[in-house]
């Protein structure tokens, strides 16, 4: 009570008596601060019962002041005094002792102030930088302290002003092995220090106190430890104290320490890069964390469930546990486990390069290969189908460039050398994974065909690469043979076949600019070859043949869509042109050829093998009249986005109806050819095909109510499926000219 009013009376006075000089006022607050010290033998009463909190405000108030009245960089007498009598030190001593009780959080409060108002760069200094290492390592200490909150905010503080100028981080790198300078000093010695004469004047620089020409230190020379690009025996506590502040119950705590060690990894100092991920815990937080969070996830989950939560950002989720517990069992979980990724996803993305590239590689190691590839690998249907899901939610929600790689790594290997029949089992998951495209149960290969089609619509080469591009490159799949040899495989009556569409001037690309077209056209215009019979055709007369080609295979007592309205030939042109635009976008930095490999380069000799992937997409393909309808979508869903992409070797063996294939070799095209001819023969056997197929449709369109059973479902479903899949390959190789044709002038 006697210490308010104290107070309340020193205040009075100091609003009566005339202002003093900055300089005088500024060490006033500081004596009165060293006097308590001096004359106060209890020192069990909370600091918030004496004036220190009030004195250390005033000071800082000074020293905003000061800096406000003179040009900017120019270090005042306050600040000088600050600086000369080692101020911080005292306060970090002070502070870590907690003398009197709370001294620590006003130590804190008073550092994150002093860094955050002043402009001018402190941390150079010394005698600023030492105190505030020093005063880092206290952070952290003890979980759900009393201090949390400002020692985060302290932290975060210091982080800022790394990000502001980022080689100051190398005056928080220290040698573990040179730590003999930073004995602290005891409350004890500080009494008897501060007993002595002080006239508030600038001092000289002696031996061990720092000149004004000497108040700056170099990043190369910390504390009297040297700290050399690529010391990995250095100490990062800044990092540490963020660790620790991870593990606090408080969520926002938690929140701010992780956007801290963000902020750090952001730094471009190499040696910080360095210390970052080898001497520092901040690889196992990640995987350690995305481990337990993963663990916690329900051992059987609907990937529907999976699929259907929405999009997670990392400190953003919201708990609602009676919603969550409506919605599906692990809910919460899920949404934490995703958070995390999201969390580890960002600080990769935002890291520097070589710190991405390890911390990507550590929640390779120690997260998915542990962790998930057992999951993954394991012959239970329902653990299977579980993981399988949980991995394409996964690879949908990567954005980070270091991280979807090592993702891939894990996932297919890092192969790019042609496959053999005997080679496909080198990488076991992969080979696992492509196989369950083909699993006696149909969820599963939906859901694994699912994946596939995610990855193939991510922005890496490498997918493509290891899949599909890999066993294209020699061209072995053509048989060369002279033009006279060419086999005419065209349905033609009067060179047109006789349901061909007319695509001239098609009114849904008038609108094409120059800036959407394609800089490398070469490979489309060159499929199929002319032979000397048709040398007067253009290009445009080749892709009518290609286009037919495809809208013509399935025969005329098959089709069903030219009786329902909405449901021709124009939706696929328009889903096409910008599907294609947007794998164009991806796919130019690749710098994928324009034109086909020259045939006379090729190795035609060398035994071809359409890998693992191809091989069991027309396994599936072939049998698209017995699968369910589910499949058929997800199978013919993935081979259109490889037929969309903009590689020529994949052009020509997907959507080249002419390719001379050599023997024992199928194409897409060929693969389709079987299964129309085998449908030929199974249609008489269907008492009222055309109605019932019509009716099917309907019913899958929504029109008509399934009140009547219709036999022969999957063969009819499968039928539909196969027409809309033509419809859709001849949509992508009209777009794929037409993208390709210059402009007119």
């Amino acid at each position: 009570m006697f210490s308010k009013f104290t107070s309340i009376l020193q205040h009075a006075v100091e609003a009566l008596a005339p202002s003093l000089p900055l300089q005088e006022d500024f060490v006033y607050h500081w004596k009165a601060i060293t006097h308590y010290y001096i004359e106060t033998s209890d020192d069990k009463a909370p600091v918030t019962d004496t004036n220190i909190p009030s004195h250390l405000e005033q000071m800082l108030d000074v020293l905003t002041q000061e800096e406000s009245e003179r040009e900017s960089g120019e270090t005042g007498p306050c600040m000088e005094y600050l600086l000369h009598h080692k101020i911080l030190e005292t306060l970090y001593t002070l502070g870590k002792a907690d003398c009197p009780p709370g001294m620590k959080q006003q130590v804190l409060s008073f550092y994150t102030k002093l860094l955050g108002r002043i402009r001018q760069p402190l941390l150079p200094h010394i005698n600023v930088h030492r105190p505030v290492q020093k005063l880092i390592r206290l952070c952290g200490e003890v979980l759900a302290a009393p201090t949390e909150n400002e020692e985060i905010q302290f932290l975060c503080t210091v982080c800022a002003k790394l990000k502001q100028d980022p080689y100051l981080v190398n005056f928080f790198l220290e040698n573990k092995a040179k730590r003999g300078d930073d004995k602290d000093a005891d409350v004890e010695s500080l009494k008897e220090e501060m007993s002595s004469p002080d006239t508030g004047q600038q001092v000289h620089a002696s031996a061990d106190q720092d000149g004004p020409t000497a108040n700056t230190s170099s990043p190369a020379h910390v504390g009297g430890a040297s700290v050399l690009p690529g010391n990995s025996s250095s100490n990062y506590n800044l990092v540490s104290s963020l660790l620790n502040l991870t593990k606090s119950p408080d969520g926002r705590i938690v929140v701010k320490a992780c956007e801290g060690l963000m902020l750090l990894a952001s730094l471009p100092e190499d040696a910080a890069a360095q210390s970052l991920t080898e001497s520092t815990a901040l690889c196992e937080l990640l995987t350690r964390r995305l481990t337990s969070f993963y663990q916690a996830l329900p051992q059987s989950m609907d990937p529907l469930d999976i699929d259907t939560v929405e999009s997670v950002n990392w400190g953003l989720d919201v708990y609602n546990l009676k919603e969550d517990a409506a919605a599906f069992t692990g809910k919460r979980a899920l949404i934490s486990f995703l958070s995390w990724l999201d969390y580890c996803d960002q600080l990769i993305k935002e890291a520097q390069k070589t710190a991405a590239s390890v911390l990507a590689r550590a929640v390779r190691d120690h997260f998915f290969v542990p962790v998930m590839e057992p999951q993954l690998m394991q012959t239970s249907e329902v653990g299977i189908l579980t993981s399988t899901a949980l991995l394409n939610r996964i690879i949908r929600q990567v954005t980070s460039e270091a991280l979807l790689q090592e993702t891939l790594y894990f996932l297919l290997g890092e192969e790019v050398g042609p496959e053999t029949p005997t080679s496909v089992g080198h990488s076991p998951l992969r080979h696992r994974l492509i196989g369950h495209c083909d699993h006696l149960s149909d969820e599963i290969s939906v859901t694994t065909l699912r994946l596939f089609e995610q990855l193939l619509q991510k922005p890496c080469q490498h997918v493509l690469q290891n899949l599909v591009l890999r066993n294209l490159e020699e061209r072995s799949y053509t048989e060369c043979r002279q033009p006279d040899e060419r086999d005419e495989r065209e349905h033609m009556e009067n060179g047109q076949p006789h349901d061909a569409i007319d695509l001239e001037e098609d009114p849904l690309f008038s609108d094409l600019s120059p800036d959407t077209r394609l800089s490398s056209p070469d490979w489309l215009n060159c499929s199929p070859p002319q032979s000397t019979e048709h040398s007067k055709h253009d290009g445009k007369t080749e892709v009518h043949k290609i286009v037919n080609s495809f809208l013509c295979l399935v025969p005329d007592e098959a089709k069903s869509s030219y009786q329902v309205e909405g449901t021709g030939y124009d939706t696929y042109l328009r889903d096409a042109h910008r599907q294609f635009r947007d794998y164009c976008g991806i796919c130019q930095r690749w710098n994928w050829p324009g034109s086909a490999k020259p045939i006379e380069k090729c190795d035609l000799d060398k035994p071809f093998f359409e890998g693992h992937f191809l091989k069991v997409l027309f396994d599936r393909m072939g049998r698209i009249l017995d699968q369910p309808y589910d499949v058929n979508l997800q199978v013919t869903s993935v081979l259109s986005r490889l037929a969309l992409l903009p590689h020529p070797h994949l052009h020509e063996y997907l959507l080249d109806p002419y390719i001379n294939l050599a023997p024992g070799c199928r194409s897409l095209f060929s693969v389709i050819v079987r299964v129309v001819g085998d449908l030929m023969l199974r249609i008489h056997r269907v008492p009222d095909f055309n109605p019932k197929l019509l009716l099917v449709r309907k019913r899958l369109l929504g029109l008509e109510p399934e009140v009547l059973s219709v036999d022969h479902v999957t063969l009819l479903e499968g039928v539909i499926v196969l027409e809309e899949f033509c419809k859709e390959l001849a949509a992508i190789a009209f777009v794929k000219y037409h993208a390709s044709v210059p402009a007119s002038p």
